[in-house]
């Protein structure tokens, strides 16, 4: 194996490093006040916390193409950033970033459920990539102004959305520099099918905070593919109560059934009524019929579709249904 020297010197002695590490955290230091930084970490905030983006002058001016404000913003940190690897060329980004065979994304500024990245799409991972047989949505925001490049890509709007599926439309579309997008990622997905060498786009997003799930669906008829909780934190609890129910833990099953009924993620609150449903048939059976009979529940329709599954499957949970407490023998 062959080692650069400056590679071999760090072993011994990495203070170098760690050197070039402080001088690239104070270039970007210094670059995020000569770019208002405190004054866009303030909107961004405030974006976080639902304000509108036209209320915020600074974040929205970045959006405009007619400004030049997100032209700006990117070649003085890509001038900074390459300035500072040209004099410490092992030092590492200090911000966080993404890359595949197809995209790089640099992350500019995070807050909350919110962000703004710069991201490129390279043209020959595109080509590479077989063609898209399903699409999916994730609830949130989304305006992407391209910087650079030009591709050819398609709109997939969900239309009519359903527990099973829903109708699928796709529209062509063509981005080139100075193209605003703005989507609605619960029925709104982009999909690139040709770049021309690369397209460098500015990207905000805000996540939909209302526990709403992802969904994946397929294109060609729409049916639902898969589904996933939109948070981290709802992702654990769906995977901590698969878990009890794995584990038989019978215990459990009144925790579940809190579970379901509270407010929040229908993805976990279903995930606990079908765990809780396993571990004790009658609690399960009892709380499935009380969200069935809440006609302001948005799982009210699902779970009234479970319950006279299941009681034309097994007649026996009729009593269940009558609101005695034990299930018949």
């Amino acid at each position: 194996m062959i080692i650069h020297p400056d590679l071999a010197a760090l072993r011994n002695d990495d203070a170098p490093q760690r050197q070039a590490q402080a001088e690239l955290g104070a270039a970007l230091a210094a670059w995020r006040d000569q770019a208002a930084g405190a004054e866009l970490g303030e909107e961004m905030r405030r974006f976080a916390e639902g304000s509108p983006l036209p209320d915020l002058p600074r974040l929205s001016a970045l959006f405009d193409p007619e400004s030049g404000k997100g032209q700006q913003l990117a070649r003085s940190l890509l001038a900074t950033l390459t300035r500072s690897f040209a004099a410490a060329p092992l030092g590492q980004v200090p911000l966080r970033h993404f890359c595949d065979d197809t995209i790089a994304m640099l992350m500019l500024a995070r807050c909350g459920g919110a962000s703004l990245a710069l991201q490129t799409i390279d043209g020959v991972g595109v080509a590479r990539r077989p063609a898209p047989q399903s699409a999916s949505f994730s609830p949130g925001e989304t305006w992407e102004l391209v910087l650079s490049g030009e591709a050819e890509a398609r709109l997939v709007t969900l239309c009519q959305p359903s527990p099973d599926g829903g109708r699928i439309q796709t529209q062509p579309c063509t981005l080139r520099e100075g193209d605003l997008s703005v989507r609605n990622g619960s029925r709104e997905a982009l999909q690139f099918c040709k770049v021309e060498g690369s397209l460098v786009t500015l990207k905000l997003q805000r996540r939909d905070t209302s526990g709403a799930p992802s969904r994946e669906y397929r294109l060609s008829d729409g049916e639902l593919l898969h589904q996933a909780a939109s948070t981290s934190r709802d992702s654990r609890m769906e995977l901590a109560a698969n878990l009890l129910g794995r584990m038989g833990r019978t215990d459990a099953a009144p925790l579940l059934a809190a579970m379901a009924e509270e407010q929040g993620s229908v993805s976990l609150r279903w995930q606990a009524l079908r765990e809780c449903l396993g571990l004790d048939t009658a609690q399960g059976f009892q709380t499935l019929c009380a969200i069935a009979r809440n006609s302001g529940d948005p799982l009210a329709a699902p779970a009234g579709a479970l319950r006279a599954q299941l009681l034309e499957q097994h007649p026996r949970l009729i009593a269940l249904d009558m609101g005695e407490t034990q299930c018949p023998a």
